[in-house]
């Protein structure tokens, strides 16, 4: 199935990436054809796509909102990776898996801009339940900047069974949930072979997520809220292990 990317991000790096099939651009009539549209337009004729103005409101029609950009582009289905493939990704670059798994995150922005974050440190695959869960859609596309273009991500049909597939090869598993039991981010080691899962907003980790972690993760707080966003949380984590990874 074809989808409409939109956005100027999320459309430069589609076409930077290449994995996509791509078959339209549409440009928005009195669009300014300079920076970064000015690229996509010119990778574009490269690729000898069709390239079309179309008055905005009919640029809104075909994309469904009015977040475009003065751009949009026709293209395949977002390819998710295979899991196997993308842990020997890893493996060839002589590293130590790095993963993101996320338990049911549901909202667009969100997503995205964990796999924004995932994309900025090199984590090797992020991985999605099939089910009950946002999908890499173009609104998750757009609102990870295009950064998910270039990063593998995969759907499993069980997280949990998942999480144990991955222990029996080494890979230890933190869970983001302030727990009783959780301990400080900072004083985990996050070095070495590592998934971290983030939870769902709201509810955070269910609870056969939690009892199949190594160990549960939390954020000090000190401020008057007890929580943060699942995104937030999740990508000052992330840069923390990579940080200790990088040590």
């Amino acid at each position: 199935m074809n989808e409409t990317l939109y956005g100027r991000r999320s459309v430069l790096e589609a076409l930077r990436a290449g994995r996509r099939r791509t078959w339209r651009l549409f440009v928005a009539e009195g669009a300014q054809t300079r920076g970064t549209l000015s690229e996509i337009i010119e990778i574009a004729r490269q690729r000898g796509l069709s390239i079309q103005t179309v008055r905005r409101a009919e640029l809104e029609r075909v994309v469904g909102n009015d977040h475009h950009q003065g751009v949009a582009l026709e293209a395949s289905a977002y390819p998710y990776a295979d899991l196997d493939e993308a842990l020997a990704a890893g493996q060839a670059r002589g590293e130590p898996p790095f993963l993101l798994m996320l338990d049911h995150v549901q909202d667009p922005q969100n997503l995205g801009t964990l796999l924004r974050t995932a994309e900025a440190v090199g984590v090797h695959c992020v991985i999605l339940p099939e089910r009950r869960a946002a999908g890499v859609t173009p609104a998750v596309s757009n609102a990870s900047a295009g950064a998910v273009e270039h990063l593998a991500v995969a759907q499993v049909t069980n997280l949990a069974q998942t999480i144990e597939a991955f222990k029996r090869q080494g890979v230890w598993v933190a869970g983001l949930q302030p727990a009783p039991k959780a301990i400080p981010y900072d004083q985990a080691d996050l070095r070495g072979a590592l998934a971290l899962v983030v939870g769902s907003e709201g509810e955070g980790l269910s609870a056969l997520v939690q009892e199949r972690c190594d160990w549960l993760l939390m954020l000090p707080m000190r401020g008057r809220i007890t929580s943060l966003n699942a995104a937030v949380a999740g990508s000052i984590v992330l840069y923390a292990a990579w940080r200790a990874r990088s040590s």
